[in-house]
């Protein structure tokens, strides 16, 4: 991949990752318009970990917390915040793991990765995004989430394995429906990218470790740490910004990139 290239990925990926644009709508983009092949594994994973990173490093007060209910969670005593959250976590995961193995053996991940389908699926859920922001009610807050609700917003998460989702939007989407309101929504969804991002790295990692050589780990931590600063500077601008602005910048963007990418699918 040529080096201007990894760039433009790395900055993409990471600055997409946590907003709900859908990072697969503008890497797909990237590629029809530049004819550029995919970016490969190894740098799947490398902005993988750089956006982990970010996320982790942003919320790690959180993230400790629950680090440090781990065991607890582990030996049935959801007895603190930190175990609760872990549990909480834990069940949000689940479904996204289960339906990403059912894709992979399947090989509908890789059918339906098309233009049309990321199009189409950037305009509807951004739509959907939309209504929800709009009548959902502020009445709950990060630390009022419960078991029905991780799964609840466990199940929309899934859904996002369909490109061009977004997998920050359909969550920051299912907390805004369940009442959240969209600072703690979008705490909730960041949240639950961090078993999510370290299960499909995982999973992408061990196909990558075979193949790997001194210029693709060069490649890789470049594409890593431009991943990391651009992913952190994007979440917390997000955040920020939701202190008094709405979803509907992102959802007139999601609307406007979806018609462009179905324009080009069915002109081609």
């Amino acid at each position: 991949m040529p080096f201007y290239l990894l760039i433009l990925v790395a900055l993409v990926q990471g600055i997409t990752e946590f907003l709900p644009i859908s990072s697969s709508g503008h890497l797909i983009l990237i590629s029809e318009l530049s004819s550029a092949p995919d970016q490969g594994l190894a740098i799947d994973v490398a902005v993988h970990i750089g956006t982990l990173c970010a996320v982790v490093l942003y919320f790690w007060r959180d993230v400790s917390m629950g680090l440090a209910g781990l065991p607890r969670m582990l030996t049935g005593r959801i007895d603190t915040a930190g175990a609760k959250l872990a549990f909480l976590l834990t069940i949000a995961t689940l479904p996204a793991i289960v339906f990403g193995l059912v894709l992979k053996l399947t090989g509908l991940s890789d059918a339906m990765r098309s233009m049309t389908v990321i199009g189409w699926t950037m305009l509807l859920f951004g739509l959907l995004l939309w209504w929800a922001d709009q009548r959902g009610p502020n009445d709950k807050k990060d630390t009022d989430w419960t078991t029905k609700d991780a799964l609840k917003m466990g199940l929309w998460q899934a859904v996002a394995l369909i490109p061009g989702t977004s997998r920050s939007g359909i969550c920051i989407t299912a907390g805004r429906m369940l009442g959240y309101s969209r600072q703690d929504s979008a705490k909730l969804a960041m949240l639950m990218s961090i078993p999510t991002i370290l299960a499909s790295g995982a999973l992408l990692g061990a196909e990558v470790i075979t193949t790997a050589d001194a210029q693709l780990a060069k490649d890789g931590a470049v594409a890593a740490a431009l991943a990391f600063v651009a992913a952190l500077g994007a979440l917390s601008l997000m955040m920020r910004l939701l202190r008094s602005v709405s979803f509907t910048p992102y959802v007139i963007y999601r609307v406007a990139l979806g018609l462009v990418l179905l324009t080009i699918s069915y002109s081609a």
